[in-house]
């Protein structure tokens, strides 16, 4: 079976089809889910709007590149308080 990516816009689509009234058997044929991927993206993503979730991805991007910033500074201290410790 060939593997699927959905957009975020197209998720939430998804999960506001459910949420008009649409049976969720229903919903998960015509986009070609399973349960299982519709009640994962119900717990992720669920309540949520498709620009809402773009501002969080771009969110969790902005984290993730500070934290690799703080890592390697972290790393930098340490190799010059190594240096700085030993005897010439």
């Amino acid at each position: 079976m060939r593997r699927r990516r959905f957009t975020e816009e197209q998720i939430v689509a998804i999960l506001r089809r459910a949420d008009a009234g649409l049976r969720i058997v229903d919903v998960c044929r015509e986009a070609g889910i399973t349960d299982g991927t519709f009640y994962r993206w119900k717990a992720k993503y669920g309540g949520l709007e498709a620009n809402e979730l773009r501002r969080i991805k771009q969110l969790e991007d902005e984290n993730r590149r500070l934290k690799q910033i703080v890592a390697d500074q972290a790393l930098d201290i340490l190799v010059l308080k190594d240096v700085a410790a030993k005897k010439w």
